[in-house]
């Protein structure tokens, strides 16, 4: 081989982009119990079809930031419209892609019992005149969380007269541990809810009007892929754009994780078992990794 051919051959290897590697899928998780459950799904669904999963617990920033760099591929907890200002940049310059609606019908803003509203907290500018009863506290879920964030902006604003309260930012376990305690007392108490979560049949619970220029009204979550994600793995973007889930799906399995104690794992798998058919939606037009029978392989690994 002359000099010339060499180079030729080297300039064309440097040219050809590196072919993805679609064999094993790393996924996001945030922590908050229903982006468990769906990535709990997801990974068995996965493993069932030949492919190896590798599920790391990050922030929501950071798996934004994560999905940028290509150091993860899928993250099923897009809450829209809450997310949009730190998503907008990733989706704007093409960093990100939103592959699929999973989710409709969703709530995400702050709420309060239902005694507490009946005793008229029932909006955001409401918030400041129990401030003493609070004890001019707004509870929220984990740091760097844009929830937290907004709720933040309001205090340092003053925006409804917020100046003297301070967001209590901990996790969703510590905040609903907050919430049950006052809940027990009947207590006020003001805080970041959410649905699907049992928190909503666990407590009688009233959410607060005002925060739509941040949280919207009723929202969706979408999935969201690296760039480029479907087009280099296209089994793989298929069966993502088809694991649409359900409020009731979401609620049922998370009460059994977080009233019951079951392991996430256990209690997804337990779900899927007791409701195959959603397989039938999963699946349609998908294979295994090596090009099998997908819905034979799930149900055979499943024990169906």
């Amino acid at each position: 081989m002359t000099l010339k051919s060499t180079l030729s051959v080297l300039a064309l290897l440097a040219a050809t982009p590196a072919v993805a590697d679609c064999g094993k899928v790393t996924m996001s998780d945030v922590g908050w119990t229903d982006i468990t459950t769906t990535t709990s799904a997801a990974k068995q669904v996965l493993q069932a079809l030949g492919y190896k999963v590798d599920v790391k617990v990050l922030s929501v920033p950071v798996t934004f930031a994560s999905l940028k760099s290509d150091d993860v591929d899928i993250f099923l907890g897009n809450w829209m419209p809450a997310q949009t200002g730190a998503i907008q940049p990733y989706l704007d310059s093409g960093e990100i892609e939103q592959i699929n609606v999973n989710l409709e019908g969703t709530k995400y803003t702050l709420a309060v019992p239902t005694y507490t509203y009946d005793a008229g907290l029932k909006t955001y500018a409401d918030i400041a005149k129990f401030g003493d009863e609070l004890d001019h506290k707004i509870y929220g879920i984990e740091p760097g969380n844009e929830g937290n964030a907004y709720l933040v902006s309001l205090t340092e604003n003053n925006t409804h007269g917020l100046k003297d309260f301070k967001v209590i930012e901990s996790s969703e376990q510590g905040m609903l541990a907050q919430v049950a305690r006052a809940y027990k007392a009947q207590k006020p108490v003001v805080f970041l809810g959410w649905e699907p979560h049992p928190m909503n049949a666990n407590f009688s619970l009233k959410y607060l009007t005002g925060g739509e220029d941040f949280f919207g009204g009723e929202g969706v979550v979408h999935t969201i892929t690296r760039k480029g994600y479907s087009n280099e793995c296209p089994n793989l973007g298929k069966l993502f754009s088809n694991m649409d889930f359900s409020l009731d799906m979401e609620n049922s399995i998370m009460g059994q994780i977080l009233d019951d104690g079951m392991d996430p794992d256990k209690a997804t798998m337990a779900w899927m078992k007791a409701n195959p058919d959603a397989l039938n939606g999963w699946l349609a037009g998908v294979t295994t990794a090596d090009g099998g029978d997908a819905m034979a392989a799930v149900k055979s690994a499943f024990g169906l």
